[in-house]
């Protein structure tokens, strides 16, 4: 009895640190069940939410809330591989609770790597999004500013919805200060740029494999969660713009999104989307050692989409849905290969797919009274959206019950 319940306690914290890092649900209970059983523990039951984890077994019962944190991927990724030790039996239990200890103190990235991250993020997004040089360094330093903030005020003082509302402002404002002063000839594109390390792609991804996994109340939750982000960037823009107008007296005019010649061709896109790409790798905390693997994996959604999109007739809502396919296909197989979970590739690679000048022009348009334009922005990124998350359900549902993985086992 006391062994059962010691080792359901280390089921429970490899859960907990799983949860609190950005897994999805099915593999924080596949995880835990995997432990439980590997040790003989009977008559276990653990149930998982998007914010808390309860188990229970003989003369065991733990519940736990668990507020939606930051992501560290690496921890994700240590206790995968732990868990496959634990199966694969060169783990004892001994073993598992020092290793689950020296997981749990894992330090962050360092504060200098996710700033400087954050800004070459911002950089190299505002060039995939259609910015010249110019308007590249105006976001990098707008970037750079937001991370500080958000690193040292947003994430330790603030809320999640006044932080990211402020950090929307924050990142826009810049922006238009870098503009007025003569850096930078497209203020849209600088500002897309500066605002997306603040897009939730870890809530938005795992609620779409939520619903994959048939878990539709913890994948609605999540679904939920990056809405509402979304929501709380877009306020943020939208007060950048009003404050600006109430200091000079009118509402500072746009031209519509372009793309700057000197940054249009191919090799310079396809290198913007692989650096930016890795950027997020960075900030989402995933291991030094899948830093190119995760901006292969943008690069290849962004090739496949800047192919589709210059060279055929088909709709943009189209041509996301097949760039996040293979985006989450490329992910798969990176996974496969490097034996790590798919959400470390899949959540950097789909950024490059992300509708962030819908949330910006959608912004725009509300602020300048431009209600028809609004919802007509507001609807095409809701398509884009919902591309990106049947993209990847497709994947997901191709590869149901780790067919590829079985597959190609089978191969070699």
């Amino acid at each position: 009895m006391e062994n059962d319940s010691r080792v359901l306690n280390l089921a429970y914290e490899a859960g907990t640190i799983l949860l609190e890092n950005g897994a999805e649900i099915s593999r924080v209970e596949e995880t835990m069940q995997r432990i439980a059983n590997h040790y003989g523990v009977e008559d276990e039951s653990f149930f998982v939410l998007s914010n808390g984890i309860m188990a229970t077994g003989k003369g065991f019962a733990r519940s736990k809330y668990i507020p939606i944190k930051g992501t560290s991927l690496d921890k994700v990724v240590a206790v995968n591989q732990l868990s496959r030790e634990v199966a694969q039996g060169t783990c004892d239990i001994d073993t598992l609770e020092r290793r689950l200890q020296e997981i749990r103190n894992m330090k962050p990235k360092p504060a200098w790597e996710q700033i400087l991250a954050s800004a070459v993020g911002s950089a190299g997004f505002c060039i995939v999004f259609g910015g010249g040089f110019a308007d590249c360094l105006a976001a990098a330093i707008a970037g750079f500013l937001l991370w500080i903030f958000m690193l040292f005020v947003g994430y330790r003082h603030l809320s999640r919805i006044v932080g990211n509302v402020i950090g929307g402002l924050l990142s826009s404002f810049l922006c238009v200060v870098m503009y007025k002063m003569g850096l930078g000839t497209h203020l849209s594109n600088m500002i897309i740029g500066a605002i997306i390390p603040l897009i939730p792609g870890v809530p938005f991804t795992n609620g779409i494999r939520d619903m994959a996994n048939e878990d539709y109340i913890a994948g609605i939750t999540r679904l939920l969660d990056a809405m509402l982000i979304f929501f709380c960037i877009a306020l943020g823009v939208a007060l950048a713009f009003i404050i600006d107008a109430g200091i000079y007296g009118k509402l500072q005019l746009l031209e519509a999104l372009t793309a700057a010649s000197e940054t249009y061709s191919m090799p310079i896109q396809l290198i913007a989307a692989f650096v930016g790409t890795m950027a997020f790798a960075v900030l989402f905390g995933a291991p030094h050692k899948n830093y190119v693997d995760c901006g292969f994996c943008g690069m290849m959604g962004w090739l496949l989409y800047l192919v589709l999109i210059r060279y055929t007739a088909l709709p943009s809502a189209v041509v996301v849905f097949f760039a996040t396919a293979l985006v989450a296909f490329t992910a798969l197989l990176q996974s496969i290969i490097r034996k790590c979970p798919t959400i470390v590739f899949l959540i950097c690679g789909i950024f490059p797919l992300v509708p962030g000048a819908g949330i910006f022009w959608t912004s725009y348009n509300i602020v300048s009274d431009q209600l028809s334009a609004a919802l007509q922005t507001g609807f095409v990124a809701l398509k884009v959206t919902v591309a990106i998350a049947f993209g990847i359900l497709a994947v997901m549902e191709l590869n149901g019950k780790n067919r590829i993985g079985k597959l190609l086992s089978r191969k070699n």
